[in-house]
């Protein structure tokens, strides 16, 4: 699996344990929106809520 594929499994794996999180009674809510939004600007824009994420990277070596 490619470097960027991988990141965005992380990504991915973090908002959903962020998620979860916010969902425990004593969450800090202040904490969640911070993290939520910084992870949801490092998905790429196709994915990403609308007017966050990054353009694609496009590095010309083949991959993803």
């Amino acid at each position: 699996m490619c470097w960027r594929c991988e990141d965005l499994n992380r990504t991915v794996l973090m908002l959903g344990d962020l998620c979860l999180y916010a969902e425990h009674p004593a969450a800090d809510q202040h904490f969640t929106d911070i993290v939520g939004a910084g992870l949801a600007l490092s998905l790429p824009v196709d994915i990403a809520p609308p007017g966050y994420g990054l353009p694609p990277l496009d590095d010309g070596d083949g991959e993803c």
